[in-house]
């Protein structure tokens, strides 16, 4: 049997390629001793990666901002061919290209039956809730390798109808395992309707995303902020507006120079805990875009929160900031009963219908996030390239699939 390489965190800064064992239809030792279940999984099926995508999440791990350990296995965003499928698989078959949401998901806990499949109760004893190569999430092998072990393959696979079309648009299909609905989730859940204008904190992958799908539900306006001029200017790219927060000006005041006035109908977090203060040289201040989201979103207005927060941080600029503990000024979002929708996004909620989309070209992700594709081998370099902010979203291509 074939081997399997796989990208994986080396040290704070550093991540390398290094071969480890083919996956089998077996749960991981986490789950099987965390929640008392069987180690075989008839349920499962064995990916052949087309192509898995560097997310910001996986950056944060990188840096040494998350509590993961050295030799934790990378990657969450992947899309793959059928190459196995345990005796339990009845739905999808060998051959078959499939998108993997990151969210693993059991289909059968209470969580999933009511469709919150980011907060599945059977496939993490830690938490509610797992994702393939990432800290605290159940011990499941990251998927920026050759090969992954998908578990409850009928419930969690996504499978393209045509497998020519699928490869002709796989640099926006793969897009669907995680940016793609997270961005969209992000801007649903900030209530972006036809005619909305919106606040899009981020310039990032998911940020841009989430400008793609405020644009795709309607929105009048879609004002993109960032301090990278390259990031800046890929939003423009598609059409949103953009707010140089290098500036040493007040982000009111130029939200009020495109719009007329200093408020928006809806706003997204698309930054994270990593957040930098406004201005020239600004610092880290975590809490900074969860304040301005609120400041800009009008009263009675909701907010979505894509940006990843976690619960532990080395690297924090406090002792609040290593747990979580942020000074978020609650209480403004209180006064203007403001909503706010948090956590991981459940990518069965929207994946199909994105998909669609893509299929029929009403979306045109790949173009908005500047999909750019590299090899399994480079992608230490591209995780270099994007801590330094690049303005592309990278794909890994294990197999040259992708190329080819």
């Amino acid at each position: 049997m074939t081997g399997n390489r796989v990208v994986v965190y080396k040290g704070p800064g550093e991540v390398g390629v290094e071969s480890i064992d083919y996956p089998k239809l077996e749960l991981p030792e986490d789950v099987v001793k965390g929640l008392g279940v069987k180690r075989e999984a008839p349920h499962a099926a064995i990916l052949r990666i087309v192509s898995t995508n560097i997310c910001g999440s996986d950056q944060h791990m990188v840096r040494g901002r998350t509590t993961a350990p050295v030799g934790q296995t990378l990657g969450h965003e992947i899309t793959g061919e059928v190459v196995e499928a345990g005796d339990d698989v009845l739905f999808v078959k060998e051959g078959d290209i499939c998108s993997v949401p990151f969210n693993i998901a059991c289909g059968r806990c209470r969580m999933c039956m009511e469709g919150k499949t980011g907060i599945c109760l059977n496939v993490n004893p830690a938490r509610a809730g797992a994702a393939y190569g990432y800290v605290d999430m159940g011990g499941w092998i990251g998927g920026q390798a050759e090969y992954v072990m998908v578990p409850f393959a009928d419930f969690n696979l996504l499978r393209f109808p045509d497998r020519d079309q699928a490869l002709e648009k796989i640099l926006d299909l793969t897009m669907l395992s995680d940016i793609f609905p997270t961005g969209y989730h992000g801007a649903y859940t900030a209530g972006v309707t036809t005619g909305s204008t919106v606040y899009v904190a981020g310039a990032g992958p998911v940020g841009l995303a989430a400008a793609h799908a405020a644009q795709l539900l309607g929105a009048a306006v879609v004002i993109v902020g960032d301090m990278i001029s390259e990031r800046l200017q890929q939003a423009r790219s598609f059409g949103c507006e953009t707010v140089d927060l290098a500036q040493d000006a007040e982000l009111s005041d130029m939200i009020e120079q495109i719009l007329g006035e200093p408020e928006v109908d809806a706003a997204v977090d698309a930054v994270g805990f990593e957040a930098r203060g406004h201005g020239p040289g600004a610092g880290e201040q975590p809490a900074t875009v969860l304040n301005d989201v609120m400041t800009l979103a009008r009263a009675g207005a909701s907010v979505g929160i894509p940006g990843l927060y976690v619960t532990g941080d080395p690297g924090g600029v406090d002792e609040g900031a290593k747990i979580g503990q942020l000074g978020v000024r609650l209480g403004l979002g209180w006064a203007k009963s403001h909503s706010f929708t948090t956590g991981q996004c459940p990518v069965k909620k929207y994946n199909r219908h994105l998909m669609n989309l893509i299929l029929n070209d009403k979306a045109q992700i790949r173009k908005a996030v500047n999909a750019t594709t590299v090899t399994l081998d480079d992608a230490p370099q591209g995780y270099r390239d994007f801590d330094q902010g690049a303005a592309k979203k990278f794909v890994l291509d294990p197999h040259g699939s992708v190329r080819a």
